[in-house]
């Protein structure tokens, strides 16, 4: 196993692998801007060392910093969480070429999966089902697709850099803007358009490639309560997916997985057809997600323990051929943002107790007495509740909502109370329009 490992990231995320890494008695070292010099995955490393000011770009993002940080504490292998350096394939190629190892896939598979045209063009080879598309932007291109379409950052991911084009007029601006944003944004300004589905579900599948080269599925998470386009809620399985689709979905994951050679902890993204039940390929982060731990509590595995391991050149601590889901489960993202619109509300942290009881997990960046800056994303905490069925899991996050109390930044927490009593998301028939739908009555 490896014996010493740096955390290159910060929050929430930095916290829980931390908490594996302490657990298997492996040394660590985290990474922090002055920003963050208060946030409590700090002072839970066994070392940390500050990498800059608040402005991402130079600290988190500051590979330079980053590795002299490892080189000088005397880790031997970097985490790169998700965001930040995770799905940077120059950096693993540094932090490769410098001895040290990289706790995540290799740099070929990062950048092959980073561009959504080549991703796309080889899980097509690869007999992945992938979306009617086009980097045409001209008009008859896209009439060919059938209006409406989405236009896509190549580059980007988490939701950003997408726009809808109802019509040629709307085409053009759209990807005028997109363009633009990408290469503001992402340095590449290369576009994607793709048929747009008015009502889809979000799906999407974790694998995981191991070290003996093998891709394993380890089920579905439904990820379809978004605002613009960025997850609220994940559950899994899906309340969409049935035996026979699930198996597809699967399958379909593992051979993306095998067609870059994957290795680790890894999120094949999937839009499903609500009339049609097809599924289209949307694209692939090479990393750890942000909602892996609902595939963790319903598989009962530790992710990061079977990252390390895959890094370490390990066996799995589960039996391949032998995975099953147990139960449901349910994570909400605990964001510093109002309930309505969905606008961030940073702030010093007045108030803060986090839920227990059975089934209930939270994963959590702040605390009482720390500071929501306005740098960063705007997610504080992640609460997540296991059930032996769908309702129980709802009935659990109800009780864990309710006794969530966080004071000082605004808070979501009234929306998912608002959500847990929803008709639409309690029948469990909805789309990623449901956000949209809850907020126009109100």
């Amino acid at each position: 196993m490896i014996e010493s490992l740096l955390v290159a990231n910060r929050g929430e995320i930095a916290r829980r692998i931390l908490r594996t890494a302490r657990r298997l008695g492996v040394r660590t070292v985290a990474v922090y801007s002055e920003a963050d010099a208060d946030l409590p995955f700090v002072r839970e490393a066994d070392e940390a060392v500050c990498v800059g000011p608040a402005n991402p770009a130079q600290s988190y993002r500051n590979a330079e910093a980053v590795l002299a940080a490892a080189k000088s504490t005397g880790a031997r292998a970097i985490h790169p969480g998700y965001g930040f350096l995770s799905e940077n394939a120059d950096f693993a190629r540094t932090v490769e070429a410098n001895g040290l190892v990289w706790v995540g896939p290799g740099a070929e598979a990062i950048s092959a999966m980073g561009d959504k045209i080549n991703a796309r063009n080889l899980m097509a080879a690869a007999g992945v089902p992938v979306a009617p598309g086009t980097t045409d932007p001209a008009a008859d291109a896209a009439a060919a697709i059938g209006f409406p379409v989405m236009v896509k950052a190549a580059a980007g991911g988490g939701g950003m850099g997408m726009a809808v084009a109802t019509d040629p007029a709307s085409l053009r601006d759209e990807y005028d803007k997109v363009r633009a944003f990408a290469e503001r944004m992402f340095g590449d300004g290369s576009v994607l358009i793709e048929r747009y589905f008015p009502r889809v579900r979000h799906v999407e599948v974790q694998i995981l490639g191991l070290a003996d080269g093998r891709v394993v599925a380890l089920g579905e998470r439904e990820c379809s309560v978004q605002r613009r386009n960025q997850k609220l809620v994940e559950e899994s399985p899906s309340p969409a997916v049935d035996a026979a689709l699930r198996e597809r979905l699967l399958a379909a994951a593992v051979r993306a997985g095998e067609a870059v050679g994957y290795r680790s902890a890894g999120t094949v993204e999937c839009l499903l057809d609500t009339t049609t039940g097809e599924f289209f390929f949307l694209e692939m982060n090479t990393r750890l997600q942000v909602e892996h731990p609902v595939t963790e509590l319903v598989h009962g595995v530790d992710l990061v323990e079977e990252q390390l391991r895959v890094a370490a050149g390990l066996a799995p601590t589960f039996d391949p051929d032998a995975l099953a889901p147990r139960g449901h489960a349910i994570e909400l993202r605990i964001n510093a943002e109002d309930p309505k619109r969905f606008l961030p509300g940073p702030g010093a942290v007045t108030a803060w107790t986090e839920p227990t009881g059975e089934g209930v997990r939270v994963d959590s960046g702040y605390a009482l007495g720390t500071t929501v800056t306005p740098f960063y994303d705007s997610l504080m905490a992640k609460l997540v509740v296991h059930g032996a069925d769908r309702a129980q899991a709802i009935d659990r996050a109800r009780t864990a909502v309710a006794g969530f109390e966080i004071a000082g930044p605004k808070c979501n927490l009234p929306f998912f109370a608002e959500l847990l009593d929803n008709p639409e998301f309690l029948g469990g028939d909805y789309d990623t329009g449901i956000v949209a739908r809850m907020r126009a009555t109100k």
